[in-house]
């Protein structure tokens, strides 16, 4: 490698480690007994949620806006990574009348 290169690729480091999420979290949303829980969460980008059904019935996580539709069999789980900042609004397609919002800071 040539050393006039050294200082540009040392740059290139420090910025990209300014740019990756410092503490990407886990977020867990729960469904039991028809309701989500919390019925509003919020998040940031990288984030991952941790879906999980504790109902004897499938359930899904369907945004309205298609940002995502995870299907969740009985009693299991499922986890998905935020990509998109927003606030999302999503239900259950078996049972519409679970409804919840997350908010997805940037």
């Amino acid at each position: 490698m040539m050393p006039e290169r050294l200082p540009s690729i040392a740059i290139a480091l420090v910025l990209a480690a300014m740019v990756a999420p410092a503490h990407a979290e886990t977020i867990v949303i729960t469904m039991e007994n028809l309701v989500i829980s919390p019925a509003d969460a919020s998040a940031r980008i990288g984030d991952t949620i941790e879906w999980i059904n504790k109902d004897v019935f499938a359930h899904t996580a369907t945004a309205k806006n298609g940002d995502f539709d995870v299907t969740l069999p009985p009693n299991k789980s499922a986890t998905s990574v935020l990509t998109k900042a927003g606030a999302v609004d999503y239900y259950c397609r078996f049972h519409p009348n679970m409804k919840a919002t997350l908010k997805v800071a940037p």
